[in-house]
């Protein structure tokens, strides 16, 4: 009977996973098809660039599956069901989760180190008509072997980097959790990849904190304003297209004589021309936009957005408060940092944490709930990656736009994401850090009191409790992801402090979004610095 009830359960938590699994991989295939050349297709590239992000999005995933094995050991008065007594069972249920881990993300260091950075150098020689096959695929490696060596040395900084953080005066609850650090690293000898991971999910936290913070404010705000009309916006270029006209012309009038301009006169002419020409395109790109039968069908749509943009604003909100909760805690309750500010338990009541916990015995619930968050992080990102562009410092390498981003800047689209998602699962445990840890796992407190009644002595009574690190080691099972994510103290400070940034960025985009105007409802199609080529071949 026990077999049987821990099959049923097996089954039902990884069915889910399989099914939302065909969601991501039907999802990652109309995301890029969408925003990839139609001119410079690629296969390789286009394959990478789905491959790549829907092994981030099952990574994240993996998450609900996780604590859902943990909290379905138990029933709710907090005793361990039938066929998880066994420490045994328990414990190969959880290693099948770790070793799932252990997989996606080796598959992960193979994306970034090596995979994509050599389909990208691949693709870059391709512009090179002069070299061959042989050539292209000797340069990328090439080029690829200096990702390789940084990506070993990291796994030699993990393998041989003390797991002992500094001694902390919270000893009892701290040299509980550290205990437990220790022992997933010897018990499964993988440390080198959790300090790899860890640093990919360190760079991802800066792609959160610039593309992600202002996306979460931008979105909501450009479906609550919308577009300009494109009526208005026609008769604006029109009236623009004569104006440049009518100084082209005057310009001219100066050399019909047979006089030459002057410098400053032939620069002036170079620039109106220019304008001109992207006026033109612009003038074209308006009038197919007002023929679209999907614009006269986003103007039907125009309350619906109103009140998705409401809706995502909203949630927005309760992401910063939830995450100013939590660090909030963390100030007032951890070991500080010495501890890479590790809470045990909650101590502040976050909306979010109790939200989930309320959602979590109801599977699927809290697994719908937390794919929507993911898929909701990669959209605010996306739509803060569009409004940016992919840039490095102050040097603009690509822009993003349906149907015309490069292969090139595809795979930088989908590294950038993948590094995103992959911090992810970091951010919900900021979000919801009980959720994260423990589940809805309970477990029963005896305590003994005196009986009523003739007869004189102590009855037994048993109380259930939320498990937290006070709880009796073989009362409460953690997640594997959270040990994983938090095997080096110093990341979880840096992610600490990344929290307050990313708080500080999303109050400023927010501000910078209302003080917006509508954007044009061709914005990002037109631009000076596209070829004609670029632009109108897409049009059609």
């Amino acid at each position: 009977m026990a077999a049987q009830s821990l099959l049923s359960e097996s089954v039902l938590g990884w069915s889910i996973f399989a099914f939302v699994l065909l969601v991501i991989l039907a999802f990652c295939w109309v995301y890029i098809r969408k925003f990839q050349s139609r001119q410079e297709s690629e296969v390789v590239s286009t394959i990478t660039a789905i491959c790549a992000l829907a092994i981030a999005l099952i990574t994240s995933a993996l998450l609900p599956v996780d604590i859902f094995l943990v909290s379905y050991m138990k029933y709710p008065n907090g005793t361990y069901k039938e066929w998880a007594a066994n420490n045994e069972t328990r414990g190969q249920i959880e290693d099948t989760v770790l070793y799932g881990y252990y997989t996606l993300y080796s598959i992960i260091l193979f994306c970034v180190f090596l995979w994509i950075p050599f389909v990208y150098f691949y693709y870059e020689e391709r512009d090179d008509e002069n070299v061959n096959k042989c050539s292209q695929v000797k340069n990328a490696l090439k080029y690829t072997v200096g990702f390789a060596i940084v990506c070993v040395a990291l796994l030699l900084i993990g393998a041989f980097v003390p797991l002992a953080p500094p001694p902390s005066k919270n000893s009892t609850q701290w040299e509980k959790v550290q205990y437990l650090f220790e022992e997933l690293g010897s018990a499964h000898g993988l440390p080198a990849l959790s300090f790899s991971i860890s640093t990919l999910t360190l760079i991802g936290m800066l792609a959160v904190i610039t593309y992600t913070a202002y996306g979460m404010s931008v979105l909501p705000l450009n479906l609550i304003k919308g577009t300009r009309s494109v009526v208005y916006e026609r008769l604006e270029n029109t009236e623009d297209i004569e104006d440049v006209e009518h100084q082209i012309e005057k310009l001219r009038t100066k050399c019909k004589d047979g006089r030459p301009l002057s410098s400053r006169d032939r620069h002036n002419l170079q620039e109106l021309e220019s304008k001109l020409q992207v006026l033109q395109r612009r003038g074209r790109h308006l009038e197919i936009t007002e023929r679209n039968c999907c614009t006269k069908v986003g103007s039907a749509l125009r309350p619906f957005k109103i009140l998705l943009g409401i809706f995502f604003i909203l949630v927005a909100l309760l992401f910063i408060i939830a995450l100013f909760i939590s660090n909030l805690d963390k100030a007032l309750h951890s070991a500080g940092i010495s501890s890479g500010f590790i809470v045990f338990g909650t101590n502040l009541t976050n909306p979010l944490n109790e939200l989930l916990l309320a959602l979590q015995p109801v599977f699927p619930l809290d697994y719908i709930l937390i794919t929507v968050i993911t898929t909701y992080f990669v959209l605010t990102s996306m739509a803060g990656i569009r409004n940016m562009g992919i840039w490095f410092f102050w040097i603009r390498l690509y822009k993003i736009r349906p149907k015309r981003t490069r292969p090139q800047a595809l795979l930088f689209l989908c590294m950038i994401l993948l590094l995103i998602v992959l911090h992810t699962s970091y951010m919900i445990y900021s979000l919801a850090p009980q959720y994260v840890m423990y589940g809805s796992q309970k477990y029963l407190v005896q305590s003994q009191t005196p009986s009523a009644g003739p007869t004189s002595g102590n009855a037994t009574s048993g109380t259930t409790k939320i498990c937290d690190a006070d709880a009796p080691e073989d009362e409460c099972t953690m997640t594997r992801s959270y040990l994983f994510l938090h095997k080096f103290w110093f990341f979880s400070t840096i992610y600490y402090f990344g929290n307050w940034v990313f708080i500080g960025v999303f109050l400023i985009g927010l501000v910078v979004s209302c003080c917006k105007g509508k954007k044009s409802v061709i914005e990002g199609e037109v631009e000076a610095d596209d070829s004609d080529m670029s632009e109108d071949e897409y049009v059609h």
